[in-house]
Formats: structure tokens, C-alpha cells, sequence
């Protein structure tokens, strides 16, 4: 990934440890392919997405988790958000549901949708946090010895917001 990548720039360090992406990872809204930094309304997204992962062999099992950094607000996140044992070269609707798909809906100011694929050690190696209210995916990771090999996110706001993410440049 190189530094300009919008992964990099809005959701390394702040929500993920940097990584190296080794399976291909693919997710659809109503047949709308998702683009790292993609602007989607809550509208968009009422269903589950469709996911696709990519790999080379369904004996390796994956972890998907939808994290919401930003939540309840982006000036104070508190309320970050799975399905687990997910065969390479299938989708999410393959694997084990662990907690329900809630559909994001930004109450205030643009919400980082950020979707993670992580690598399991085996079946049955991941369970559902206690809570969702301060979730961490660095710390469930390192609970359950996860491997990050894919991420991607959209930005999400309320159906009436207007705007764009503004990021002011850093000062040397």
C-alpha cells in the first residue's frame, strides 16, 4: 500500500495496524462494488452486503468484522462494531454469523465504514465480544490471534448531510 492509498490516510494507525493485503476482498451494496473511501447514505445500505473473498484453498477460515471508528460521533467514538469461520474462495454467507449486520446510521458527521478481513487459526477460534461500546479490532486481533489480510471502508453520513471528509495537511 503505498502512503497516498485513502486506507492509509483515513484508517491505518487510527483504527488498524499497517498490513499487507493477501487476499482479495470484495463487497457490494445492491450490486454497488465498494471503493476504499466510496461516499454510500445510509439508504445504500440497509441490507447486508454481498462479500467475496478471494484465497486459494476453503480450508483456510476467515473473520469479517464492520467497525464504525467514529461512532456515536466522530469527535467522540465509543461505539465501534462479525462472522467468523468463513471458507477462502467463498463469501460471508458462508461463515458462522456471530453478530447481526446492523446497518450504519451516522446520527452526526461522516462515519468511517471499515470492513477487516482477518485470517483465523481454525474453526471455532473466534467469538463475539462481550459488548460492541468501545470496541477495539487491535485488541480483539490480538484476543483471538488474527491476522489482517484484507481491509477496505466507505464513508458514510446522515441521508440529509452535506460535505465531504476535510483533513487538514500536516505541518512539517
Amino acid at each position: 500500500m503505498s502512503a497516498a492509498d485513502p486506507l492509509v490516510v483515513h484508517v491505518i494507525q487510527d483504527v488498524l495496524d499497517p498490513f499487507t493485503s493477501t487476499v482479495p476482498l470484495r463487497i457490494a451494496y445492491n450490486n454497488r462494488l465498494v471503493l476504499a473511501g466510496a461516499e454510500l447514505r445510509p439508504s445504500a445500505i440497509v441490507s447486508k452486503p454481498r462479500v467475496d473473498i478471494g484465497g486459494s484453498d476453503m480450508r483456510v477460515l476467515y473473520t469479517l468484522i464492520l467497525v464504525d471508528p467514529d461512532a456515536p460521533s466522530p469527535s467522540h467514538p465509543s461505539l465501534r462494531e462479525m462472522v467468523s469461520d468463513i471458507p477462502g474462495t467463498t463469501g460471508a454467507s458462508f461463515g458462522q454469523e456471530l453478530l447481526v449486520y446492523e446497518r450504519p446510521e451516522p446520527r452526526s458527521g461522516i462515519h468511517r465504514m471499515v470492513f477487516v478481513l482477518f485470517q483465523q487459526l481454525g474453526r471455532g477460534t473466534v467469538f463475539a465480544p462481550d459488548v460492541r461500546h468501545n470496541f477495539s479490532c487491535r485488541n480483539f486481533a490480538r484476543q483471538h490471534h488474527l491476522n489482517i489480510v484484507a481491509a477496505s471502508y466507505f464513508n458514510c453520513q446522515r441521508e440529509g448531510g452535506s460535505g465531504g471528509r476535510r483533513f487538514r495537511p500536516e505541518s512539517s
